[in-house]
């Protein structure tokens, strides 16, 4: 399970930067590109906050807790690992946390305060990136494995009294 995990959060950073490169390269934060008739929108922007660019004087808090839950997953969570569900689950919200804390760290105006790039747009919605939708995706199944399906980490089944 732990292969899994591992290239879950390596596809998902590698993907992440190769979108992020790719955007920063071709768009122009002036001329937003709408595609499938205006339901998606390629706007570049660089985001000092959290979600919906909440705390944009705090990115350097956001860097530090995003490096110690990436130690608390890696440390307490990973190594319990027995389950498919989870293993991606696990692989794809590191991947997300890890794809914007490196731009945090890499990124102007500087180490632990960079701005994160987001370019997808949908209507009446935050403007997001690969990151941001490895953490939606990873937050939807971690819900449904736990709440739902009743499957802990450990791949045990707990059912309701």
């Amino acid at each position: 399970m732990i292969g899994l995990f591992a290239a879950v959060a390596v596809a998902g950073v590698l993907l992440d930067l190769l979108a992020k490169t790719l955007a920063v390269r071709h768009l122009d934060p002036a001329e937003p590109v709408r595609l499938l008739g205006g339901l998606l929108t390629l706007r570049l922007i660089r985001n000092p906050g959290a979600a919906f660019s909440l705390g944009e004087r705090f990115t350097y808090v956001f860097a530090f807790l995003a490096v110690g839950v990436l130690i608390f997953i890696g440390i307490r969570l990973v190594p319990r690992l027995a389950h498919t569900g989870w293993a991606v689950a696990l692989g794809l919200l590191c991947a997300g946390i890890a794809g914007n804390l490196i731009d945090r760290l890499f990124r102007a105006p500087g180490v632990f305060r960079g701005h994160v790039v987001d370019f997808f747009q949908l209507p009446h919605f935050a403007i997001f990136n690969v990151a941001d939708m490895c953490i939606t995706a990873a937050a939807v199944m971690i819900i449904v494995l736990a709440m739902v399906k009743g499957v802990g980490i450990d791949g045990h089944r707990y059912t309701r009294d």
